[in-house]
């Protein structure tokens, strides 16, 4: 799977089903088909102290802009 910036369309990066069901369980999904999510530098923050995958937190924080926002979508290969 892999992981895009959704508003750049860049790609952060490839993750496993693992990190994967971490997001889903972290993020509030609007429906079945929701591959989005909105992750701000406070959100890893608690990513972190729920024991996320260090490699999945430096893909997101590389990610971030000025402002220490992402959203992002992921799709699989």
């Amino acid at each position: 799977m892999r992981l895009y910036n959704k508003q750049t369309g860049a790609l952060l990066g490839e993750i496993t089903p693992a990190q994967l069901q971490f997001l889903q369980e972290q993020m509030e999904e609007d429906s079945l088909d929701d591959h989005d999510y909105y992750i701000n530098e406070s959100e890893l923050l608690d990513f972190e102290e729920a024991g996320a995958d260090p490699a999945l937190i430096g893909m997101l924080r590389q990610g971030l802009d000025e402002n220490g926002e992402l959203d992002i979508r992921w799709a699989e290969d």
